[in-house]
């Protein structure tokens, strides 16, 4: 090496060169600039370094005031976290929801009128989308108080351990009605964590997102619907497969007795492959600015209703055609393609295929929904996400005046019924993990995304299949009057979606 005569004295002049020029000279520069990697490395000040500690020393206070202390998360952890966790989540409400067409009407309510004992199961299962929220509130409070990480934790065990309890639950042979009333309250509990585990899952995905793919990112925990749906059902078709039924309209006593308790215990399985996946994320840098620069509010709740209540407005009706298209094509689709073509009393008229045949069915179709969720992130951010999603709404309100004239076509129109629906619900259901959490600052983003994303789950989710079936009723077993709801709750969607503004390129540091 060579030596290097020129030595900067802090506070002191230098031999030959006026002290404001010492940083002008370029092998300084240079020498500093080249030794910064392998000074920094060994915690030792580089060569020409010191002569800018005064200078820069505020602004580095400033900058580290809100460094994060821990790497940020890879992109393929963030992806991964997302997905497995939502896809846990909904695997473990959809075993509730392929259950209360499947087997609870039989098995937690007095026997009788089987479209009553339906219309019972299917308003316990609307219990849960009261919860959620209820669940939004209180893990949107944690997750904006304490971090997303292990808010979503919390969120993952309430799920997992209901979920799990629900397996183990006597029947109203058993018990009576308390059998019913505990299946409440462990819906109840469901629904109160998924309130919490799908804002904190898009945080997670759009907080760490690269520049212009928000959108795509934001994707990734929406998987986690169709994933959960193909996970839970295909469980229940293998158990119904090794337990057959000579009655299509009915499972096998087997089924009946215990058959049906495998994949709510099963749940246990996918919580810990959970938890120790997101056991191993890091905070997000949003989240952990806002806590170094003292932004982190002491009421998200408080401060989102009196800041941002238009976006709370504007978030619920987003969603909702979205719910509603969801739940017709997940829960009522399966109770009116197992209906018989020639109803008997007490029964309405449907499609009159097996359950193994009909959940086969929905699958594929459900593939679709997974693969135009995938779809819809890249055009959202290339397109925007509100232009997207008014073209999406727009379609999903022609689909729903086809309903008769696609199931009145036998097994063909059918399956074109379940590939459209599913495609447009991939569709408007992608783009959203990326335009909620955007309508809201990092301060009370989990608590407003949450509550938007929960409080339409009641508008639409929770009622969609009760109205469902009352319109089937009405109908005399035809679908008809329920494609009209869907188009009227499509068109509230499309008129938010006019009123609200593009947030594709919203700043989510602020």
């Amino acid at each position: 090496m060579f030596s290097f005569p020129l030595r900067y004295r802090p506070g002191g002049k230098q031999p030959g060169i006026a002290p404001e020029k010492v940083e002008e000279l370029p092998l300084v520069r240079q020498i500093g600039e080249d030794s910064a990697p392998f000074c920094s490395h060994r915690g030792i000040a580089p060569a020409g370094a010191a002569h800018n500690d005064e200078r820069q020393s505020a602004a580095m206070s400033e900058n580290t005031a809100y460094a994060p202390a821990a790497p940020a998360n890879s992109r393929s952890r963030v992806m991964f976290a997302s997905l497995v966790g939502t896809t846990i989540e909904f695997y473990d409400f959809y075993v509730y929801a392929t259950a209360a067409v499947l087997v609870f009407p039989h098995l937690f309510f007095p026997p009788g009128n089987e479209t009553t004992a339906l219309l019972a199961s299917f308003a316990i299962f609307g219990a849960a989308m009261v919860a959620r929220p209820l669940g939004a509130v209180f893990f949107g409070h944690l997750g904006d108080k304490i971090g997303r990480k292990n808010t979503l934790i919390y969120a993952l065990l309430t799920m997992g351990i209901a979920t799990f309890l629900i397996g183990v639950l006597p029947t109203y042979h058993a018990i009576g009605w308390w059998a019913p009333l505990l299946l409440v309250i462990m819906r109840l509990a469901q629904g109160f964590a998924i309130g919490g585990e799908w804002s904190g899952a898009a945080l997670v995905a759009t907080e760490n997102a690269p520049p212009g793919k928000r959108a795509l990112f934001g994707t990734f925990p929406q998987l986690g619907a169709p994933l959960g749906f193909i996970i839970a059902n295909g469980l229940f078709l293998i158990v119904a497969a090794a337990l057959p039924s000579d009655n299509p309209s009915r499972p096998s006593e087997a089924f009946l007795d215990w058959g049906w308790r495998i994949p709510f215990l099963f749940s246990a399985v996918m919580v810990v492959i959970g938890l120790w996946i997101r056991l191993n994320l890091v905070e997000s840098t949003p989240f952990t600015k806002a806590i170094n620069t003292g932004k982190v509010v002491k009421l998200p709740l408080g401060a989102v209703v009196r800041n941002n209540w238009r976006e709370l407005i504007l978030g619920t009706f987003y969603m909702l055609a979205t719910y509603v298209l969801f739940y017709l094509m997940t829960t009522f689709s399966l109770s009116y393609g197992r209906a018989p073509v020639e109803p008997g009393a007490g029964q309405l008229s449907g499609l009159g295929y097996s359950y193994n045949d009909f959940v086969l069915m929905l699958i594929f179709g459900v593939v679709f929904f997974g693969i135009f969720t995938l779809v819809s992130g890249p055009l959202a951010d290339r397109w925007g996400r509100r232009r997207t999603l008014i073209l999406v709404t727009l379609g999903i309100i022609a689909f729903s005046l086809l309903w008769v004239p696609l199931l009145s076509m036998g097994f063909v129109g059918v399956m074109l019924w379940l590939v459209l629906g599913f495609s447009l619900m991939g569709m408007t259901f992608g783009p959203m993990g990326a335009l909620l959490p955007e309508l809201f600052p990092t301060n009370v983003r989990y608590t407003g995304s949450g509550i938007s994303y929960n409080v339409s789950s009641i508008l639409g989710a929770a009622v969609a299949p009760f109205v469902a079936v009352w319109l089937w009723g009405i109908g005399s077993g035809s679908p008809f009057l329920v494609g009209v709801y869907l188009a009227a709750m499509g068109t509230l969607t499309l008129l938010a979606l006019i009123i609200g503004k593009e947030t594709a390129h919203v700043d989510m540091n602020n």
